[in-house]
């Protein structure tokens, strides 16, 4: 760490509005989770403060909206149908828009119905292209494992939690498809798409998720996440990969 670079938390330290958590020069992105007056990086909410190297992270113990970043993953939900493309909501404070040559891969036709393509209520695997908080969102599903949901089950979560499901060096990520044998997709936006080989252990999943959920803040939660699943399912436990779950 730089001698002008100051953090005044251990990681995984719970930060409360208005704490002052850092002096100095950090190189880090734009978040609402914290504010910066002249060279002093102070919390904007009670959450749990990520140390790594010369780099920190605020991340809330609560919270259900999703605020959009150049390059992320989200699973859509299509809202609403225009001439051009479709409103999808991505749990932000903003919706996003896929223009239907985005996803068609050509211009639209005069009168065409893109409820052929996208219908209310269709799922989109996407990645945010363009977003500078002036104008929402805009979508690409230029790639692979990118478009519409065409089997699997939709998971929610709280965004704030997407962290604490993929784990460090995907820990808990790993541990979920490993237990499971389910092929999972997790969006930054806390929508999770997930693919199993049967209703038992889908709902095995859930239930682990919904524990990450309910236990984000404690220590050894991986190693507790192992043992619930493999209680949970015995010999039920699938490990054939399952099929892609999004296709273009």
């Amino acid at each position: 760490m730089s001698s002008i670079n100051k953090i005044y938390f251990e990681d995984r330290s719970v930060v409360t509005p208005g704490e002052l958590i850092a002096e100095g020069d950090f190189q880090i992105p734009w978040s609402p989770y914290y504010y910066r007056v002249g060279n002093k990086y102070y919390s904007s909410i009670t959450g749990l403060l990520e140390v790594k190297e010369n780099l920190f992270e605020v991340i809330p113990l609560e919270g259900h909206r999703y605020f959009p970043k150049v390059g992320d993953t989200v699973i859509g939900l299509v809202e609403d149908v225009e001439i051009y493309g479709w409103v999808l909501d991505i749990k932000s404070p903003y919706s996003a828009y896929l223009p239907a040559s985005a996803l068609l891969g050509r211009s639209v036709s005069p009168g065409e119905d893109l409820r052929r393509y996208l219908n209310l209520g269709d799922y989109v695997v996407a990645k945010i292209e363009t977003y500078d908080r002036t104008v929402n969102p805009i979508l690409s599903v230029k790639g692979k494992n990118l478009g519409r949901v065409t089997n699997g089950i939709v998971i929610d979560m709280p965004p704030i939690k997407v962290p604490r499901v993929i784990g460090k060096n995907k820990s808990m990520l790993d541990t979920l498809t490993g237990e499971t044998g389910c092929e999972i997709l997790v969006a930054q936006n806390g929508r999770i798409l997930a693919n199993c080989a049967n209703k038992t252990i889908e709902e095995a999943l859930i239930s682990a998720i919904e524990l990450i959920e309910k236990e984000s803040h404690i220590k050894g939660l991986t190693e507790k996440i192992r043992k619930f699943l493999r209680e949970r399912l015995g010999e039920n436990k699938n490990d054939t990969t399952a099929e892609t779950s999004a296709n273009t």
